[in-house]
């Protein structure tokens, strides 16, 4: 008997159960730099979601090794670029910790001012880009102006726009310009006087809530387990914050002014509150800082070092309220002039991993307005 061969030349409805994997990036609009998602795709639904990261790993920690304790102030505020002088302070904290150094008062007090100067740069960026990603080009050109407000102030006492590299073991490089508080004071009252436009502009637009609310929740739970920390844990209902639980530099005296801005919906609307909120009471620091500053009679602003600086044999960890979440430097030094090891534990590291469980239920419409809510910089994922 002759065998029958059957053809089918039609599948119909099966087709709608097929999956599809989508690849996002590693060049894409919404993804901050070179990060790529591979999606996998039921219909216009994602079952599954994985960040595929490295494509801009510059092997720092390798790098760091090889460098004296004066030279790894340059790598280390690189790879999160909105956040150069809070990577700056981690390291030397943790130096002058292995060291046992203690810093000048007035060093610690412009420590606390600039890193706060700097979160606010840092929050602006993504109170501008993130309303951009979901459709509205506005926003981003107003925080561009009150960007440049604050960078003239800190491109004046630095001399670098994005990577200060002000902080020295021991303190700072060098001590204030002449006049520069006042000028910065008038800078943050200006850029204090423009954010109810962000309030207004941004939480204000039906479509800009409609985006947002209750899109990408994430859990308290799921917080703790991936290690997100920073606005977006605080979004979640994690009350943690280093400034206020584990106080370093300045942050112990300014109890009465900082606020540890908390939420407990969990979802992308949550997190552009927290990331808007934080980004006034900044501000209202940097304020508070300023007044402390005109307090403090003149003084050093910097240790006097040896030529050749070596740390102690041992270990220590430092860690910091970066702008993005926490920030972790852990320390070897086996006597040398070089660190042994200086492993950097990243905030955008921990933070884009819970996009695995973010991701996976969520309709592909709104991809975009999750990964943007999740504030990260690339470079400070691959390192």
């Amino acid at each position: 008997m002759t065998p029958t061969t059957e053809t089918m030349v039609g599948i119909g409805g099966a087709a709608e159960s097929t999956d599809m994997v989508l690849n996002i990036g590693p060049q894409h609009p919404s993804t901050h730099g070179v990060l790529r998602l591979k999606l996998v795709l039921d219909g216009e639904r994602i079952t599954r979601a994985e960040p595929v990261i490295g494509y801009m790993h510059r092997g720092a920690e390798k790098l760091f090794e090889a460098r004296d304790y004066r030279q790894i102030i340059m790598l280390a505020n690189r790879h999160d670029w909105l956040s150069a002088f809070s990577n700056e302070l981690g390291v030397v904290l943790a130096v002058e910790r292995m060291l046992g150094m203690e810093v000048p008062e007035r060093a610690v007090w412009l420590r606390t001012l600039l890193a706060e100067l700097n979160r606010v740069l840092n929050h602006l960026m993504f109170l501008g880009s993130y309303p951009l990603e979901l459709g509205g080009i506005t926003p981003i050109f107003y925080a561009f102006r009150e960007r440049e407000e604050l960078q003239h102030v800190m491109e004046e006492v630095s001399g670098g726009r994005m990577h200060y590299m002000f902080n020295r073991v021991g303190g700072l490089k060098e001590d204030l310009p002449a006049g520069w508080t006042t000028r910065a004071r008038a800078a943050v009252a200006d850029v204090r006087s423009r954010m109810d436009r962000f309030d207004d502009l941004v939480l204000g637009n039906e479509i800009f809530r409609g985006r947002t609310r209750g899109v990408g929740v994430l859990s308290a739970e799921a917080v703790h387990a991936y290690g997100v920390s920073g606005p977006i844990g605080r979004a979640s209902g994690v009350d943690f914050d280093l400034r206020r639980d584990e106080p370093y530099l300045a942050y112990g005296e300014l109890g009465d002014v900082l606020k540890v801005v908390t939420r407990e919906e969990g979802d992308c609307l949550a997190r552009f509150e927290c990331l808007l909120e934080q980004t006034h009471n900044a501000l209202d620091l940097a304020d508070a800082c300023l007044d402390r500053l005109a307090e403090l009679p003149p003084g050093p602003v910097n240790q006097r070092l040896p030529k050749v600086l070596k740390a102690p044999e041992g270990h220590t960890y430092a860690w910091t309220e970066n702008p993005l979440g926490i920030n972790g430097y852990y320390l070897v030094s086996k006597g040398e002039k070089t660190p042994y090891r200086l492993k950097l534990r990243s905030a955008s590291y921990n933070n884009i991993q819970a996009l695995t469980e973010l991701l996976p239920g969520t309709l592909v419409a709104d991809m975009v307005a999750i990964l943007g809510s999740m504030f990260f910089v690339v470079g400070d994922i691959d390192k």
